[in-house]
């Protein structure tokens, strides 16, 4: 039996909201996850929180209750939720707490085509042509995949399409309209071969998760979902990264799949026993690389499986069925929460219109930034 049990889920809505900070919709989140669990802030032994843009995520306090509990705030990069989650986890089986809240929160400003010139010294033709630092490595790095393993530009449209089906589906995703195929492939070319539909865009939002030792789950709710393992792996030499060269050693693996293969060993099952997943799909390009990444597939043959519908919602895998970072946009230290928080909704069969057939028994989540650092994390109920 599993140490660690998530008992309880909230999220704020993804998108714009002028006005609101970071901490109130951080706030907004943690309480629909107190409620979700039935317990309240009071009751909380500590809390771990996450973000890229708020300074102190335990500034957050201020809004749900001075109470003192012990509050450790997290960054990592794209995987600063799955970093945080892991802490949390760690916790809880070494006894030093039994039940706190995770919350992930972020306020980005419009545009990951732009250049502040106050951060990155480039002018602002830089980003309008595709060429911000994150944007045009992801570019290259599924160029060289395409190239390697016959990928097409094809399967990259439909990935982003499926996000958009699948984001129609969600009241809670930024990008709610759906787009074909044909749509994706003519909107303009920014980072070759993606085009501006195939790209997640930066924004608003805070997702959270009441854990607690597995031998009380029950006492909060009647549908557990187990936190089975979660581990975070940087790059190593010669791996091809976003700030690093090309070079070193050949077939080097990316730390998702260092990541992966750690996760599934602690969690004692293997790919094979995934029903559903949550990837990093910061564009279309990364969700296929993912997939083979955590092994779900062998490289290659994300062209086949993608045109079959095996990745939908229907299908025997389905993958980012909230619509993922595409539909969903990407606050960063918010995001690896709601693919918790859709995991466990699937799982519990509460997905709605979304709600995948036959509720899934083990879901995966994973998580890549730059320069080069990933979480997966695996659940199961």
């Amino acid at each position: 039996m599993p140490d660690v049990a998530i008992v309880g889920v909230g999220l704020h809505p993804f998108g714009r909201f002028p006005g609101k900070s970071a901490l109130e919709m951080g706030a907004e989140a943690a309480r629909s996850a107190l409620a979700d669990a039935g317990v309240a802030w009071t009751d909380m032994e500590f809390a771990v929180g996450g973000s890229a843009e708020v300074d102190q995520p335990d500034a957050v306090v201020a809004e749900l209750g001075l109470t003192g509990l012990p509050f450790t705030n997290v960054y990592n990069g794209c995987a600063t939720a799955g970093s945080a989650l892991g802490l949390a986890s760690r916790m809880i089986r070494l006894g030093e707490h039994r039940l706190g809240l995770v919350l992930g929160m972020d306020k980005h400003s419009g545009g990951a085509f732009t250049a502040d010139p106050t951060w990155y010294a480039c002018p602002p033709w830089y980003g309008e042509m595709g060429l911000f630092l994150t944007t045009k490595f992801f570019g290259m790095k599924i160029n060289r995949y395409m190239h390697d393993f016959g990928i097409t530009h094809r399967t990259l449209a439909r990935v982003a399409a499926k996000a958009y089906r699948n984001g129609e589906l969600n009241p809670n995703a930024y990008r709610r309209t759906p787009l074909s195929e044909e749509e994706i492939l003519s909107s303009r070319m920014l980072s070759h071969p993606l085009t501006k539909y195939m790209f997640c865009s930066p924004d608003e939002g805070a997702a959270a998760v009441v854990v607690c030792d597995a031998d009380v789950a029950k006492q909060y709710t009647d549908t557990p979902v187990y936190l089975r393992s979660t581990v975070t792996r940087t790059r190593r030499y010669g791996a091809y990264e976003v700030h690093t060269p090309a070079a070193g050693p050949e077939h080097v693996p990316a730390p998702t799949v260092d990541a992966a293969a750690a996760a599934y060993e602690q969690a004692g099952i293997g790919p094979q026993d995934v029903d559903i997943a949550q990837l990093q799909d910061t564009d279309s390009g990364a969700e296929i690389i993912h997939m083979a990444e955590v092994g779900l597939c062998k490289d290659g043959e994300q062209n086949e499986l993608i045109a079959s519908g095996a990745t939908a919602i229907g299908g025997a895998l389905p993958v980012n069925t909230d619509g993922g970072l595409i539909a969903n946009g990407e606050p960063i230290g918010a995001s690896g929460l709601r693919q918790v928080y859709e995991l466990v909704n699937q799982m519990r069969g509460r997905a709605g219109e979304r709600q995948v057939p036959n509720a899934p028994r083990v879901g995966l989540a994973q998580l890549y930034g730059a320069p080069g650092v990933a979480a997966v994390s695996i659940l199961s109920r």
